[in-house]
């Protein structure tokens, strides 16, 4: 059945209307499913095997559970290179829909399904067609809960889809598969210099790597100090509540803590909560061996909650630039492991805050540090701007996917 159905936005030289078909009518279904978990020659073979946990971004064609051939045979299916993979069970995660194209043959378990669609249109059209309409593909979603949305294989095979000529189909395809190659690209590019920031730390705080002066000459040699030289504790509070911004220091780095949660969690009179300054640290005693350790580098002030421990940095030995990045080094988290014993819960631990300020670190003289720092930080720049390039590709793509389909 054919109507005026024409998006915002269109390549020249096409002019058709679309046609508006039933996904169903132009796609064959199939279901997957597990081998058994208790026979090892069901798996560790050389097929991928999809489920969930392994259906990240538009492509799929690798996982970390792969099963044999006889696995294959005795609980699977195989889906060819090229068909569409869709989560229609299991939990709708961060609001999104994984639905991506095999790029190999795989096999996939049971909350996926496989869909093959026919000549007259192109996987890759109806993946892009997918992602442009990913809420109503969530309002279709049944069950509350993890573990429990679902998505009906009768609403699916109902669901409305807007067909231009093949060769209009290819056309978008290909616009959006460049766009996704670009986005790619970024993504391996800030993951290349993650790693690379990780080993160079790596290699400068084991000293492989020194720095010489702007004359060319060494640095003198590093000195050992106790966490308890370089560190002064501050306990400086708020006398009326919301008297500063709330923030929140985790394992990820400090947050605005209504941004990061999407809410206001902490306790309505907020009076008494400790202040944290600019280049002062802070950490939780109880989750410091979880990586709960940051230094304030972007927030002028703001407020944390009582339990957390601030300090300020002995500017004689050290600085916050400095430690923003030895303070967080494998080594480090290893030492503030050993110094926390086990709480109350798997999760919590009680520090001891003599064991802690009784660390001993390997310190080099205060400009070394500040070449350390600054070489640090240039790499954190480009990380940075690479994201923020990300962010940008992205949000144009979804300006796009929403006007060039209808």
């Amino acid at each position: 059945m054919g109507n005026i159905n024409i998006p915002a936005i269109r390549f020249p030289n096409f002019d058709n209307d679309w046609e508006r078909v039933k996904l169903g009518d132009i796609s064959s279904w199939y279901s997957g499913g597990t081998p058994s978990k208790k026979n090892d020659q069901f798996w560790n073979g050389t097929i991928p095997w999809i489920s969930a946990s392994s259906m990240r971004g538009n492509e799929y064609g690798d996982s970390k559970l792969k099963i044999s051939q006889d696995g294959l045979k005795s609980g699977s299916r195989l889906a060819k290179k090229g068909s569409l993979l869709l989560l229609v069970r299991g939990s709708m995660l961060f609001n999104k829909i994984p639905i991506g194209i095999a790029t190999k043959d795989v096999a996939f378990n049971q909350d996926v399904k496989a869909i093959k669609i026919e000549s007259k249109s192109t996987s890759k059209y109806i993946l892009y067609y997918l992602n442009s309409n990913e809420n109503k593909l969530l309002s279709i979603v049944s069950g509350t809960g993890i573990g429990a949305g679902k998505l009906d294989l009768g609403d699916l095979k109902a669901f409305a889809i807007s067909m231009p000529t093949l060769p209009e189909q290819q056309k978008i395809a290909s616009f959006f598969t460049a766009i996704d190659k670009k986005i790619s690209q970024l993504k391996r590019k800030k993951t290349l210099l993650e790693h690379y920031k990780k080993g160079v730390m790596q290699k400068i705080f084991s000293q492989e790597i020194r720095f010489r002066d702007d004359n060319g000459q060494e640095f003198p040699k590093w000195e050992k100090k106790r966490l308890e030289d370089l560190l002064i504790e501050s306990s400086e509070k708020t006398s009326i509540s919301n008297q500063h911004r709330i923030l929140s220091s985790t394992a990820k780095g400090i947050f605005n803590q209504d941004e990061y949660f999407n809410r206001d969690i902490a306790s309505k009179d907020n009076s008494g909560y400790k202040i944290l300054r600019l280049n002062q640290l802070v950490f939780s005693p109880q989750n410091l061996w979880l990586g709960n350790i940051n230094v304030n580098t972007e927030f002028e002030i703001g407020i944390v909650s009582p339990s957390y421990k601030i300090f300020s940095f002995n500017r004689e030995f050290t600085t916050a630039q400095y430690c923003k990045y030895y303070l967080t080094i494998p080594e480090m988290m290893f030492e503030y492991e050993q110094a926390s014993e086990q709480g109350a819960s798997v999760v919590r631990r009680n520090l001891s805050m003599d064991i802690f300020l009784g660390i001993r670190i390997n310190l080099p003289a205060l400009p070394e540090q500040t070449k350390i720092a600054d070489f640090l930080s240039s790499i954190d720049d480009k990380i940075l701007h690479t994201q923020t390039q990300i962010e940008k590709a992205e949000l144009w793509k979804k300006g796009l996917l929403q006007k060039m389909f209808v």
